[in-house]
């Protein structure tokens, strides 16, 4: 027995949250040095890609991450197949940061490779955002997502982007989104976390502005359809079983964020221990250092 009990982790940047199997593929790529290790790290992602089959939630899901994770690796397997649906459907997410427009050609050919993923039509859309290209552009793309999976995250986070007023919408176009979604979206879809993300990004808005919505955002999740959110999230979201898609550990940290900024750090309690170590960049990194704003 050890002196004084288990050791307890510390808080961490976490990108594969609690996708056990992705955790490990990461591991695995990081330590890939030479030709031998690297094929090694391309086989583990493509078993790990086969395993996921038509989990189109999950599947976004680990593509995201490990695009972000190992674009050379991306580019290594798409050179090697460049007709393996898989390999295409990474190389176009890994191409977005850098090269959005060379990530739409390739989702021409990944769409061709697997024409029931809805996965490369996600990344076209998250293209045509970075892009800045209008709605009349994106609206084809998002009745393809829509064809193949109705509530697919995010494709949804990507249209609440297009929408603000940051970008191509207004405060206007984006309460009608959500109002029109929220309407038909069933308690369990992977998209629950929309209006509470929509209302976390309206929080950072109102402080950045310098103006007179900065003046009254110590009272903004006591107003009543924001401190509904949040009541909503506490009744609900912590239930066994709710929370099901592969985002769950990041939405339910974006409730503790609002929750601990709202001055209710008793109802945060449980649901950071639903979080556990468990950090993702945002919402935190608002404040500065994401994992540092977590522990605190």
């Amino acid at each position: 027995m050890a002196l004084f009990g288990p050791k307890r982790q510390a808080p961490r940047l976490a990108p594969e949250l609690d996708d056990v199997p992705l955790g490990r593929v990461l591991r695995g790529i990081v330590a890939a040095r030479g030709p031998g290790p690297q094929d090694l790290a391309i086989a583990q992602m493509e078993r790990l890609l086969r395993n996921t089959g038509d989990d189109w939630d999950r599947r976004c899901h680990r593509v995201g991450v490990l695009a972000q994770a190992a674009p050379a690796l991306a580019r290594t397997w798409r050179e090697r197949r460049p007709r393996d649906p898989d390999a295409l459907v990474l190389a176009t997410w890994s191409e977005l940061a850098t090269d959005p427009r060379g990530a739409l050609a390739i989702c021409r050919a990944a769409t061709e490779a697997a024409p029931a993923d809805p996965t490369p039509w996600v990344a076209a859309l998250a293209a045509l955002r970075l892009l800045g290209r209008p709605s009349s552009e994106l609206s084809p793309v998002w009745r393809e997502i829509h064809a193949r999976d109705l509530w697919h995250r995010e494709a949804y986070l990507q249209i609440l982007g297009h929408l603000s007023p940051e970008e191509q919408g207004s405060q206007a176009a984006l309460r009608d989104f959500l109002d029109d979604a929220v309407a038909v979206m069933p308690w369990d879809a992977p998209t629950a976390c929309l209006p509470l993300t929509a209302a976390v990004r309206q929080y950072h808005r109102e402080r950045s502005s310098g103006g007179i919505q900065a003046l009254g955002v110590s009272r903004y999740w006591s107003q009543p359809h924001t401190a509904r959110l949040l009541d909503h999230g506490m009744a609900h979201w912590l239930q066994p079983g709710h929370l099901r898609h592969a985002a769950a550990v990041a939405d339910l940290g974006t409730l503790a964020y609002a929750l601990v900024r709202a001055g209710r750090s008793g109802d945060a309690d449980p649901v950071f221990s639903a979080v556990g170590v468990l950090v993702t960049p945002w919402p935190w990194n608002y404040e500065g250092d994401p994992v540092e704003q977590f522990a605190r």
